[in-house]
């Protein structure tokens, strides 16, 4: 088949989006290959249908979990036939997936980058015929990147058991110098990139100075109507909002990870079916989720990065229809910013000690645990050893970091099923055991593959199949398993913690102070070009985030809050500056009347622009005048 007619098959789309056919004819000519392309751009597309024209298996690395199973559950509605590997599955499960990748017909094979490094992936990855390598969230391989992760820099060295697979890497959010370090970490025979610009000229980046956000934000949502993300930092304060809105007649809802899978997934259904207006959600809202009419996205706190709040704010707007992306902050948020960033880094001594008392909490043996994956209470086990939750979470994302283990938040997975025995020795089972004849023929109705993978199963539906209670369902399940039958994993939602590396003692155990001193001060740097943003007064929204993602001469977007001003004084950016340069340092300086200033500036402008600027700068409260008319520059904060 050729690539559209693989498009319309599957996807049901008649045409590519820009970029994505140059993306895909590049990785077939077998060419190591870079893709930058905004959220909502369509980058799964890029390997998913070159993988399909190409004989073989596509091996897609990627570190969310939930959006992976989202896209194996996906594939397989269509007919294609996919399996996932990550921390939490047991090493049956593992085996089973990676013999079907090479020796049946499994067309893509999705796993967690700390998978890659693992001795049984590595012994059948030369019996695997991989047509192409796609690296999802490819900025995480560089520590430049925000989301540095060091099992990342381990995938080139699969290259060497592969040698011709071409290499796809995709991300949404990269600086240039990201993106000269994914070239390099990846081994990439000759560089080769595909950007898309990320300029949304739908999308009217607003940023408010705002005591009151509350009130904004009512005004926000019953002005733009239609739905909306609102992001917070914390869980308590997404409840805390919701009930405010709702109080105030806005049909939202709450979301965060530490809801149940069922209440999760009803909250997004509803909001995607717009009988919720407004999800007001932490940061675990919104990744792999496709709304394109979403008309607005607040953040009610600043984000610690410009590439997490583009992200976020581009969820807004697919359609592309107008749509807006809105920033409240007030000066305390600045200094919270700080503080949040401190603590986000705990000191290695305390990293260690988190380690260590995990060990304990696990009572595993020095040199044990590997590929180990336990239930995980953070509460409770922070509650044991005396720390602070929020400590111990940032301990446990930095240890993950470094390699030595997996946090998965809680999640669904469902229950799953495989018999142990061959067809034959069951037909001997079952004669053997009339009493559970009737049961196991209606697994093998119910469920296909059953001898050669895991299928997912609901005990409730077997329940009513069967005419029997789900308890009863479960029971026999266990009888099975424990007779070495069948392999019976039942549904687990708790977090869960998987050891990486044998647990080492505290004293062994090795963080590079360089290393670590070296990420906080690029988080730093990140933090102050998130502020920068928010307390910019000159500079249009639009291109201050293009630029910080290296995208020049774009010009101003016309519709931020900004350009909005700036239109009204009648300048260009350029005059603007060029004002505000010289007029600042006299107000600074010494209090002046307009007409003062107009004379001492004395820059070849005309006097309708500067009283424009003038008018601007008050009304921005960047300029204050007295009772006698004389004009002061403010300080900033």
């Amino acid at each position: 088949m050729n690539l559209q007619t693989i498009l319309l098959k599957y996807w049901g789309f008649s045409y590519f989006r820009p970029l994505q056919e140059d993306i895909i004819r590049s990785v077939l000519e077998g060419k190591d290959t870079l893709a930058l392309l905004p959220t909502g751009g369509g980058k799964s597309l890029c390997y998913q249908v070159p993988a399909m024209a190409s004989e073989g298996i596509c091996m897609v690395v990627t570190p969310l979990i939930a959006l992976m199973k989202d896209q194996v559950q996906s594939l397989r509605n269509k007919g294609i036939k996919a399996v996932c590997i990550y921390h939490g599955l047991s090493s049956l499960e593992i085996e089973t997936a990676l013999n079907n990748c090479v020796y049946g017909d499994i067309k893509f094979l999705y796993l967690s980058p700390e998978r890659l490094t693992t001795a049984t992936l590595r012994s059948r990855l030369e019996k695997m015929r991989v047509n192409l390598l796609a690296v999802d969230e490819a900025h995480c391989i560089s520590q430049w990147g925000y989301d540095f992760r060091p099992p990342y820099l381990r995938i080139a060295e699969i290259r060497q058991w592969i040698p011709t697979t071409p290499v796809l890497a995709l991300t949404a959010t990269a600086t240039t110098q990201v993106v000269k370090d994914i070239q390099e970490k990846l081994a990439f025979r000759a560089p080769r990139e595909f950007r898309k610009s990320f300029e949304r000229k739908n999308l009217a980046y607003m940023v408010f100075r705002e005591e009151n956000k509350m009130g904004r934000l009512l005004k926000i949502c019953r002005k733009l109507g239609g739905t909306g993300i609102v992001y917070v930092r914390n869980r308590k304060r997404s409840r805390e909002i919701a009930e405010q809105l709702l109080r105030e007649g806005i049909h939202a809802d709450f979301y965060h990870a530490g809801l149940t899978t069922p209440e999760r997934d009803l909250k997004q259904n509803s909001w995607m079916k717009e009988r919720t207006q407004v999800i007001v959600s932490t940061n675990a809202f919104g990744m792999g989720i496709d709304k394109p009419n979403v008309r607005f996205v607040v953040h009610m706190d600043l984000p610690d990065s410009p590439e997490a709040y583009f992200q976020e704010a581009g969820r807004a707007g697919r359609d592309g229809h107008k749509a807006f992306a809105v920033l409240l902050y007030n000066p305390a948020d600045l200094s919270d910013l700080e503080r949040f960033h401190e603590r986000s880094f705990p000191e290695v001594g305390e990293i260690k000690k988190v380690y260590n008392c995990l060990g304990n909490y696990f009572q595993l043996a020095v040199g044990s645990g590997k590929d180990q994956s336990m239930p995980f209470d953070l509460p409770d086990f922070a509650k044991k050893y005396g720390m602070q939750p929020f400590l111990v979470y940032n301990a446990l994302n930095f240890l993950e970091r470094e390699g030595y283990l997996a946090l998965s938040e809680a999640m669904a997975n469902p229950s799953r099923i495989m018999f142990l025995v061959d067809n034959e020795e069951l037909y001997r089972f079952q004669v053997a055991n009339p009493g559970y004849d009737g049961f196991i023929r209606l697994l093998l109705r119910s469920y296909s593959g059953l001898f050669s993978e895991f299928a997912r199963i609901r005990e409730d539906e077997i329940g009513k199949r069967a005419g029997t209670a789900t308890p009863e369902v479960k029971k026999r399940l266990q009888e099975l398993h424990a007779m070495q039958i069948l392999h019976y994993k039942p549904q687990n939602e708790q977090a869960q913690i998987t050891f990486l590396q044998p647990r080492l003692s505290e004293s062994d155990m090795v963080i590079s102070r360089e290393v670590y001193h070296d990420r906080k001060a690029f988080a730093k740097q990140r933090l102050r070009a998130m502020k920068a943003y928010a307390t910019s007064e000159t500079i249009c929204r639009s291109s201050y985030l293009l630029g910080y993602f290296g995208e020049t001469g774009t010009g101003r977007c016309g519709h931020c809050d900004i350009c909005l001003e700036l239109n009204k004084a009648g300048v260009s950016s350029y005059e603007f500056e060029q004002i505000i340069d010289m007029i600042r340092p006299l107000l600074e300086k010494a209090a002046l009347s307009p007409a003062e200033l107009i004379a001492e500036a004395d820059m070849g402008i005309s006097e309708e622009k500067i009283l424009g600027v003038i008018r601007y700068l008050k009304d921005n409260n960047r300029i204050s005048e007295d009772s006698e008319g004389l004009l002061q520059w403010r300080p900033s904060g």
